[in-house]
């Protein structure tokens, strides 16, 4: 990997770049739009949002003005947990298409698999929308189907009726929790293990160490974590609506993290924060 639009293979063989750009926290309007343009002019041809985020609208209008075709962009939204089932999947999906101003997703998730409002049924619900999902990735209106913040019980629930393995799997992944059980499902599942919060939702710079590892590479903390990152085969997603940092995030193609530096990194677990877990969630 020495660029931002190397690509993963995901495994229905669609490509996927190896760091895509994360919109989590980004206001709808100018802040979004101005976040998502930046990020396309330094680079980026990966951008993922999600309904939830209450920003598509914003993101899609961000992609329609950057100028970049279609076909070498590679966009993700998700699915929010009031919609959970068979036509409430498929509704929110059009929805999202709409407001992105899309004909296809590259990707679509299922955002959390045990929402409060399905607790007593969410295996039965989950099912029910990725047989929605998998008919919109025959259809091709999505490209490829995964899944967020899934543990290996929700997995192994899903895969009893799943005629298709998801792709990809989004979760919590920084230094501060490696989440070593579900990314070791993952892989043997050929799941991509994809890293929202890859800086810990910015706590990530309050470890001491990582400066002195930064300092030693002259790169940023963010730098030095996104690589950590890819060097473990993690798909990270930063967000940031600074346009010098997002032009940052992207240049960690030029240096190399040594075993020991891994190591040190991969012990700072619990310093910036862990997991919500999503069958106690209150959403």
């Amino acid at each position: 990997m020495n660029k931002l639009t190397d690509t993963y293979t995901l495994n229905n063989g669609v490509k996927i770049p190896v760091i895509g750009f994360g919109t989590w926290q980004s206001k709808d309007g100018e802040e979004a739009y101005q976040a998502v343009k930046a990020a396309l002019d330094a680079g980026y041809r990966h951008i993922d949002t999600a309904a939830a985020y209450g920003n598509e609208e914003s993101v899609g209008k961000a992609i329609k003005d950057s100028g970049v075709a279609r076909e070498d962009l590679f966009v993700t939204s998700k699915l929010w947990n009031e919609d959970h089932g068979y036509e409430a999947t498929k509704k929110a999906l059009d929805l999202s298409l709409q407001k992105l101003g899309l004909d296809y997703l590259d990707l679509y998730l299922i955002h959390w698999p045990n929402p409060v409002k399905f607790r007593d049924e969410w295996q039965q619900k989950n099912a029910e929308s990725w047989r929605a999902m998998e008919e919109a990735l025959e259809a091709g209106k999505v490209r490829a189907i995964g899944v967020s913040n899934f543990r290996p019980h929700h997995l192994d629930e899903l895969l009893k009726t799943a005629k298709v393995t998801p792709a990809v799997n989004q979760i919590f992944l920084n230094p501060s929790d490696t989440e070593d059980k579900v990314v070791a499902y993952n892989k043997e599942h050929g799941i991509l293990s994809e890293a929202y919060s890859p800086l810990g939702t910015g706590k990530i710079f309050s470890i001491p160490e990582l400066k002195e590892i930064a300092e030693k590479y002259h790169k940023s903390v963010a730098q030095v974590v996104i690589r950590w990152s890819l060097q473990h085969g993690f798909l990270p997603l930063p967000k940031s609506v600074h346009a010098e940092r997002i032009q940052q995030n992207t240049e960690v193609f030029d240096f190399e993290l040594s075993a020991d530096d891994m190591k040190t990194i991969d012990g700072f677990h619990g310093q910036a924060g862990a997991p919500t877990d999503p069958d106690t969630a209150t959403f």
